[in-house]
C-alpha cells in the first residue's frame, strides 16, 4: 500500500514537471517552422532520414559576416523534443541520430499551393499575442476586457487591419489549414449541391469559395463577405465577387450561407446577432453551413478533446474572453433562437464539425 501510494506521488510529481515545462512543446514548434525544418527533411518527398549536421546546411542559415552557421547539438535537443511528439522519427543508427518527417510533421512541408501549416504556428506564436498569455487569470477576475487587450491596449482584429504584417499572415494561416479541411468536407458533405447563389460570412482570401465552385459548378455565384481591409487584398478568383461590409449590420442574400470558425470567436448574444442576419439574408428554406469546432458533452484525454479545448483557451485570451467553443447543444440551442426551424450536424473532421441551419 505504502509502494503504490509512493508510486502515485511519484507519477503525480512528473506529471505536473512535464505541464509546467509545457511551454517548450509549442516554442520548439515555433522554432522548426521558423527554420524550415520540415521542407529542410522531406526534400520534394525524399524524406530520408538525417542527422542535425546534416540537416543544418538544408537551413541556408548564415552568421553576420557571411559565413553558413548554426549548431547541431541544439537542433538536435530541438528535434528530440518534437519526436515526443509525433513530429519527427528518430532513427538511431551507428553514426548516431537521425531524424525524418511523420505524417505530423508533413501538415508543415509547404505543398505545391505554397500552403502549409506552418503560417498557423506562426500567427499563434506572434509577438503580440504571447505578450496575452500571462494574464490568461485576467479573464477570470476581470472577463470584461480580453488578456489580448491588457497587454496590447485594443482588440487582436483591429491590430489585424492596421498592421499588415499580421493580416496578410492570418489569411496565410487560415488559407493553409482552410484547404484541406474544405477537401475534407467536400469530399463528404453535398450540402452545395442545389445552391446557386453562396455567401461565405468571413471568407478571408476567397480560398473555400474558390474550392466550393469548383467542386459544384451549379454555385454560378460566390460572394466572399469580409471586413473591408481584409477583402481589399483578397485575389481575383473567377465567379467569385469580394464584397466589404459588417456581418453584425447586414449580410449579403443567397440561396445559403457559409461561414468556418467565425461564431467561435464571439459572444452568445453577438451569435445571435450574426445568426438573425444571416436568416434575414435567406429564402424560406434556405440554410445557414456553419463549420466550427465543437466540444464533447464530456472530458476526456484524447487528442481532439484536447485539441477543441486549448483552442477554446486561445480565444477566450486573444479574441473574446465570452467567445468560446460550444457543444452541439449549445449551437442547436443558438440556432432556434435566430429563428431556423431545423439543425443537422455532420461529424466529418475530426477538429470542425459541420452545422446546417435550415430556414
Amino acid at each position: 500500500m505504502e509502494n503504490g501510494s509512493s508510486e502515485s506521488r511519484n507519477k503525480a510529481r512528473l506529471a505536473i514537471m512535464e505541464l509546467a515545462n509545457m511551454i517548450s512543446v509549442p516554442m520548439s514548434l515555433n522554432a522548426a517552422v521558423r527554420l524550415g525544418l520540415a521542407d529542410a527533411i522531406w526534400n520534394d518527398g525524399d524524406n530520408s532520414p538525417l542527422s542535425a549536421a546534416e540537416i543544418l546546411p538544408r537551413l541556408h542559415l548564415t552568421y553576420q559576416n557571411g559565413t553558413i552557421g548554426g549548431d547541431p547539438e541544439n537542433l538536435q535537443r530541438i528535434l528530440r523534443m518534437l519526436t515526443s511528439y509525433g513530429v519527427f522519427s528518430e532513427h538511431l543508427t551507428n553514426a548516431g541520430r537521425k531524424y525524418s518527417i511523420t505524417d505530423v510533421g508533413k501538415t508543415l512541408v509547404t505543398d505545391s499551393d505554397g500552403l502549409s501549416y506552418a503560417a498557423y504556428v506562426l500567427q499563434h506564436h506572434q509577438e503580440a499575442l504571447m505578450r496575452a498569455w500571462p494574464l490568461v487569470h485576467t479573464a477570470v477576475v476581470e472577463p470584461e476586457t480580453e488578456p489580448y487587450v491588457k497587454a496590447n491596449g485594443e482588440a487582436a482584429y483591429a491590430q489585424y487591419g492596421k498592421c499588415e504584417e499580421m493580416n496578410g499572415l492570418m489569411q496565410k494561416a487560415m488559407s493553409g489549414v482552410s484547404v484541406p479541411f474544405m477537401k475534407a468536407i467536400l469530399d463528404g458533405y453535398d450540402g452545395f449541391k442545389y445552391v446557386e447563389h453562396l455567401v461565405d460570412v468571413g471568407g478571408s482570401a476567397g480560398d473555400c469559395l474558390r474550392m466550393i465552385i469548383k467542386q459544384f459548378p451549379n454555385v454560378r455565384q460566390g460572394i466572399n463577405f469580409d471586413l473591408p481591409e481584409v477583402v481589399a487584398k483578397a485575389p481575383k478568383i473567377p465567379g467569385v465577387t469580394h464584397m466589404g461590409g459588417d456581418m453584425f449590420q447586414s449580410v449579403p442574400s443567397g440561396d445559403a450561407i457559409f461561414m468556418k470558425w467565425v461564431l467561435t470567436t464571439w459572444t452568445d448574444e453577438e451569435c445571435k446577432q450574426i445568426m438573425k442576419n444571416c436568416y434575414k439574408a435567406l429564402p424560406v428554406g434556405g440554410k445557414l453551413v456553419a463549420c466550427e469546432p465543437v466540444l464533447p458533452q464530456e472530458t476526456d484525454d484524447s487528442h481532439r478533446t484536447r485539441a477543441l479545448l486549448e483552442g477554446d483557451i486561445f480565444v477566450m485570451t486573444i479574441y473574446r474572453t465570452k467567445g468560446k467553443h460550444r457543444t452541439e447543444e449549445e449551437f442547436k440551442e443558438l440556432g432556434l433562437s435566430a429563428g431556423f426551424s431545423t439543425f443537422r450536424p455532420f461529424y466529418i473532421d475530426y477538429f470542425y464539425t459541420i452545422l446546417e441551419f435550415q430556414k
